[in-house]
């Protein structure tokens, strides 16, 4: 199946402006060894844009063969152990909301309108952000502009995520530093995002997320 068509039609219809670009991928990532599968590339995208309350923005897909399945941080359950990152979410969820997760599988949160979207969907196997010049950026911001109007909760982790805040009301924007080992240290471990996303989607009266 074309890369366009795993979208939505209501992700079809927003990023009609970007057909030609997701064409483009989809032939350069044909026959290559990539992170996802080329079936769970835009699998974050396969909701209406109505389903989604909140956006957690990561960077670019495990490049470990096997780990990334089309969802940013989340792996199968099949996945052990769980990536660095994953265990510091995992870590920080339980200081923040007394929760305990084994599976890395995010599967559920994505059921509950939570897009985990990296903002390189792609990535050849054992390389991270070795599509980082491939375009995925323009479509990534377009998806942003698009959920920015919507009232949806934005998590970035990272200064490269930090990079979509212009297109979020401020107030609907939650920032900290990335979960990976390198920077966990720096203000993300301690920083609270899931009452803190949860007591926003409160203000707003929508249902909160069952993390």
């Amino acid at each position: 199946m074309q890369l366009f068509n795993q979208l939505h039609p209501e992700w079809q219809e927003a990023l009609l402006s970007q057909r030609s670009e997701i064409d483009r991928i989809d032939l350069f990532l044909r026959n290559r060894d990539i992170a996802p599968s080329f079936d769970l590339i835009f699998r974050a995208l396969r909701h209406p844009i109505s389903h989604t309350r909140v956006v957690i923005i990561g960077q670019d897909p495990y490049p470990t063969k096997g780990h990334a399945h089309g969802l940013a941080f989340s792996v199968d359950s099949t996945v052990s152990p769980l990536p660095a990152s994953l265990r510091n979410i995992f870590e920080e969820l339980k200081s923040d909301c007394a929760i305990t997760r084994s599976s890395g599988d995010l599967s559920e949160w994505a059921d509950q309108g939570v897009m985990l979207l990296n903002r390189i969907l792609s990535t050849e196997i054992g390389s991270s952000m070795a599509h980082a010049k491939l375009g995925w950026e323009e479509i990534t911001n377009t998806i942003a502009s698009v959920l920015g109007k919507q009232p949806v909760v934005a998590v970035l982790w990272g200064r490269y995520a930090a990079q979509l805040a212009g297109y979020f009301k401020e107030e609907m924007v939650i920032t900290s530093a990335h979960p990976s080992p390198l920077s966990a240290y720096r203000g993300f471990l301690g920083s609270r995002p899931f009452s803190a996303i949860n007591s926003k989607l409160t203000e707003l009266g929508i249902p909160t997320i069952n993390w």
